[in-house]
């Protein structure tokens, strides 16, 4: 039999009591604002809620101040979008590395044109004085060996003069002829030359068959303006 419609009821079924709170946090967590009858429903509880927990009667006053509930201040905003994970991304390939430029071959040395001027002096000057291309360009098959050998000895006393007046020399190599010698590797190929049996790397030992000859100085005369060196030996014409 239901109570009369004037007469407030003394108690409230247990579940609703203790689901309070429950419903208090669903509520205030909610965006929707609850029904009429949801709201009835709620005060009940709350009522007799605060009556029975002390710590629902706690979060009721924090609530009624501005701060959270207790039981809402260790859980996330509903309405906090959860994060969505973080796809893993696929290991990159390390970025290929430029491969060092490859320096070009170096190009061959161009032979360097030698000056001329210099060398037809000392020609017109071993012709002037040793008769030496006359020497060199004659058929000497006809003549005996005492004629070939008279005229050889005025060439090499005139070649002896130039060289002795225009150029200084001196042996490459200070040793004695005949004697041995053993080259070390780097040594100099263009002051000396490797003849016979070469095979294999430096140290070379071999017999010293030629010391060589090194020009120190070179005096040769000045040319007057005009003069042409490609003329050796000049033509003569006797009147």
């Amino acid at each position: 039999m239901s109570p009369p419609r004037n007469q407030r009821p003394t108690h409230l079924p247990p579940e609703l009591g203790r689901r309070a709170p429950d419903i208090c946090f669903f509520l205030i967590m909610s965006s929707t604002p609850p029904s009429l009858s949801r709201r009835i429903s709620l005060a009940f509880g709350s009522f007799f809620g605060i009556l029975s927990r002390p710590d629902f009667a706690a979060d009721i006053e924090r609530l009624r101040s501005g701060g959270a509930s207790a039981a809402s201040a260790g859980l996330p905003p509903s309405s906090a979008p959860a994060s969505a994970p973080v796809a893993e991304s696929a290991p990159t390939a390390p970025a290929p590395v430029a491969a060092a430029p490859v320096a070009p071959p170096a190009a061959p040395a161009t032979p360097k044109v030698a000056d001329t001027t210099a060398a037809l002096q000392l020609l017109s000057l071993l012709q002037r004085e040793a008769r030496l291309v006359d020497f060199v360009q004659e058929d000497i098959a006809a003549y005996s060996d005492d004629e070939i050998g008279a005229a050889a000895r005025v060439v090499h006393e005139g070649c002896r003069k130039v060289l002795r007046e225009h150029v200084s020399l001196t042996p490459v190599r200070t040793e004695s002829e005949g004697s041995r010698l053993t080259l070390p590797a780097g040594f100099d190929a263009s002051a000396v030359r490797l003849t016979g049996n070469v095979v294999g790397q430096p140290p070379f030992t071999g017999t010293l068959t030629h010391r060589g000859w090194r020009a120190t100085e070179v005096r040769l005369p000045q040319l007057t303006e005009g003069h042409d060196t490609q003329i050796v030996a000049q033509a003569e014409v006797e009147l």
